[in-house]
């Protein structure tokens, strides 16, 4: 089975967050596991990621550290991902190792997509296509953005914001190439992670 799935982490971390990832990337689905735990010191995440990243290595999952490219490479994570106000890719190709991955948040704008399409990412993210918890405020993003943006680039296109078991396979039909999970696996009112997971069917499902 083809791994979809971008999966980011809760903004707090619980008790049982480390066993419900473990659960969660044990599916075979999941491609990337971003961190993301802008509450916490630079300290704290480089510990947290150190554990993390024993679990995204058995699983065969890249480990990519949301906004900071001297994190990322003090603990030799897998790439970053670059928000528009973290600085350019050009100087995060620097930092780390040419062999690192780097993604960029373009949200719904071809201004940014045409940009961020010169300086080469590994992937582009484009949202939020539905309301999000994660970032309520997001302005949305119309879906059409998704063919405009696969005629002009053969990068990955990682589509994220509200994505859950509903809404995902009309991304999935439009070309993206991940899925980007976080408050449907972690802030479920209905199902726990492990749970939650199985309701995101195979990627071949979707081209039935």
């Amino acid at each position: 089975m083809r791994r979809f799935l971008y999966l980011i982490s809760p903004k707090v971390l619980s008790q049982s967050f480390y066993k419900n990832l473990d659960d969660v990337l044990s599916s075979g689905k999941v491609k990337y596991f971003q961190l993301r735990i802008k509450k916490y010191s630079n300290s704290k995440i480089i510990k947290i990621a150190r554990k993390v990243k024993i679990l995204t290595k058995k699983h065969r999952v890249n480990l990519i550290i949301n906004d900071l490219p001297l994190l990322a490479k003090k603990i030799n994570a897998d790439g970053c991902h670059l928000g528009q106000s973290d600085g350019s890719i050009k100087n995060a190709r620097r930092l780390l190792k040419k062999n690192k991955i780097i993604g960029i948040t373009c949200h719904g704008s071809k201004k940014l997509i045409s940009q961020a399409i010169k300086e080469k990412p590994n992937y582009i993210a484009i949202g939020s296509f539905f309301k999000s918890k994660l970032k309520p405020k997001a302005k949305k993003a119309k879906k059409d953005l998704i063919k405009w943006t696969k005629k002009r680039t053969n990068l990955p296109i990682v589509a994220i914001g509200g994505i859950d078991n509903k809404n995902y396979k009309s991304l999935l039909r439009l070309g993206v190439n991940y899925l980007a999970l976080s408050s449907y696996i972690w802030n479920n009112p209905r199902l726990k992670p492990k749970k939650a997971i199985r309701e995101i069917d195979k990627y071949e499902n979707t081209r039935k």
